[in-house]
């Protein structure tokens, strides 16, 4: 299968599913990216196809945000990037890193991190510009 992605998608599981849609509706929005599917308690995002969902967990247990685990979102430019940092905070997340490049991972890899309201670890990243 040449070209198929890596992954199909990615889900996060979410303790209260009407705090957690309001939430990425607006923090995905400044990535371009909308919901494109809903069923009772989840919800699945992108911008061609779902590729990240949240939803209650299937098991009826409470959703926990992994140890080490974390979602990072393609963005087109720095200016999504910060524009994704500043809608999570303002939207009830919690701060894991400033918008900057990252030069441990590479010159120009320029990112923002932060927490959802559950708890879970999501960054946004891109090709800093040249010059």
């Amino acid at each position: 299968m040449p070209n198929s992605p890596v992954l199909a998608h990615v889900s996060l599981g979410t303790n209260d599913f009407p705090r957690a849609r309001k939430f990425y509706d607006a923090v995905l929005a400044t990535l371009q990216m909308k919901c494109l599917m809903t069923y009772d308690e989840g919800a699945g995002y992108g911008r061609d196809f779902p590729d990240f969902w949240i939803q209650l967990p299937h098991d009826g247990q409470a959703a926990n945000p992994g140890n080490g685990t974390h979602i990072c979102f393609g963005a087109s430019n720095e200016q999504e990037v910060q524009a994704f940092h500043r809608t999570a905070l303002a939207m009830g997340g919690e701060d894991e890193g400033k918008p900057g490049v990252r030069k441990e991972y590479s010159d120009d890899y320029y990112a923002a991190l932060g927490r959802d309201p559950d708890g879970n670890k999501i960054e946004a990243m891109c090709r800093a510009a040249k010059g």
